[in-house]
């Protein structure tokens, strides 16, 4: 899951850890109550909160989840670990930041040594929690994002376009004819737009690369790496070509712009689905989902840890492998949307013959796995999430007017500032 806010809080750490939120401590009542540190709907939506409910009368434990946007949540992760205290007993960490934290392997339990089976799990999903000589596990995988692409059928029909999934998929077998498409709509919808923000499109087009801003040998190639300054050159032809609704993701903007049908597609990993269906409930039944350009990708996921400073170690680590498991997995794919890692889940007749009512009968359960059939597994580096993040907000100067080659340049320093800080 990557449900990733743009806005992080930039403070020394004193404010940071007062200044971003609710810390989340570890409590001192014997261990009835157990803390998690999330970003988005790593496990609950805000009104369904069943997973934890399940864990907390079978356990007699309560379970209080502690909610930030994405860099908020990072920053103050790693101030409570410099600090010493403060960490929640778990803490979610996204697969673009993980590797950031393998060097502190020391501050996290290691699940090698809690009985964890890794099989479940494919080997490269282990790998990238784990330190170089894979002696320890930091973190257990959640979920895996899969890649598609969300689309209004009500607008699509006023604009005069296909409106079944099939037909709609066949309209964009890559991403310039998902940008040819866009025209065609605003010429005949010009009050809408075709897509919510050029961030989400440039992290679609990247989702079916392996290499994109480190290398396999962990060397940072964002600025000399062709596939992420094409993907950079076809976002900002779109967002000239005036097809940007310019809604930063996750800001009170965006989610108005889902409920008021402000614009027609958005690039949809699986943990998609259950942000539009939470923030716009009215719009159920107008939603399909059709195939990414490109046929395959994958756009997010995520790792539960359990910090070593916590006073609820053993039962926070039962807590985490419950929460990972794949019966846990399945319930979280078929309520907010977000889809197993488990490969071993995907021919399951849960997963793979569901269908989603809230996007027209969409078969989810088909279109994810076969989006993840073919997708490179991506390198990741220790500043991928927060390059991913400079990229967005980049995209978003470009379309409040910033020149594209000034917003490319600040990007590419902003990125190398923060490769040094990594």
């Amino acid at each position: 899951m990557r449900n990733s806010g743009i806005v992080a809080c930039i403070a020394a750490t004193a404010l940071v850890l007062t200044a971003c939120g609710s810390g989340g401590e570890s409590g001192e009542d014997g261990g009835n109550t157990l803390t998690i540190n999330v970003f988005g709907d790593s496990f609950s939506l805000p009104d369904n909160r069943a997973l934890y409910d399940e864990y907390e009368k079978a356990h007699g434990v309560k379970i209080v989840e502690n909610r930030s946007d994405f860099g908020t949540h990072h920053q103050n992760l790693q101030a409570r670990l410099t600090a010493g205290s403060g960490t929640a007993d778990l803490e979610v960490i996204e697969v673009g930041q993980v590797s950031g934290f393998i060097g502190q392997s020391d501050s996290f339990v290691n699940f090698k040594d809690k009985g964890v089976d890794t099989a479940q799990w494919t080997e490269s999903t282990v790998q990238r929690a784990s330190t170089a000589d894979g002696g320890a596990l930091i973190g257990l995988p959640t979920d895996i994002g899969g890649l598609a692409m969300c689309y209004r059928t009500d607008l699509f029909a006023q604009a005069g376009l296909p409106t079944t999934r099939d037909e709609v998929s066949a309209l964009w077998p890559t991403w310039e004819d998902y940008v040819d498409i866009g025209k065609q709509f605003q010429q005949k919808a010009p009050k809408t737009k075709w897509f919510d923000a050029g961030g989400h499109v440039f992290t679609g087009v990247l989702g079916n690369e392996e290499e994109t801003f480190y290398n396999a040998n962990g060397d940072l190639i964002v600025e000399d790496n062709k596939v992420v300054k094409d993907a950079w050159d076809l976002t900002v032809g779109a967002i000239k070509a005036g097809q940007s609704a310019a809604l930063p993701e996750f800001s009170p903007e965006w989610n108005t712009g889902f409920q008021q049908g402000q614009f027609a597609t958005i690039t949809c990993p699986a943990w998609m689905m259950g942000y539009i269906q939470g923030n716009a409930p009215d719009t159920k039944g107008k939603w399909d989902i059709a195939k990414i350009p490109g046929g395959s990708g994958n756009w997010g996921g995520s790792y539960v840890t359990v910090p070593s400073q916590g006073k609820n170690v053993d039962k926070a680590v039962d807590l985490a492998k419950w929460l990972t498991a794949p019966e846990q997995n399945i319930k979280l794919f078929t309520s907010i949307g977000n889809f197993p890692s488990q490969e071993s889940t995907w021919s399951q007749p849960d997963i793979a013959d569901f269908t989603s009512e809230f996007f027209s009968g969409a078969p989810a359960g088909k279109i994810y796995p076969a989006s993840l059939e073919n997708a490179p597994v991506q390198v990741v580096g220790p500043q991928s999430g927060v390059i991913g993040n400079t990229f967005a907000g980049a995209l978003n100067s470009v379309e409040q007017g910033t020149d594209p080659e000034e917003a490319w340049e600040s990007a590419m320093n902003d990125i190398e500032a923060a490769a040094g800080d990594g």
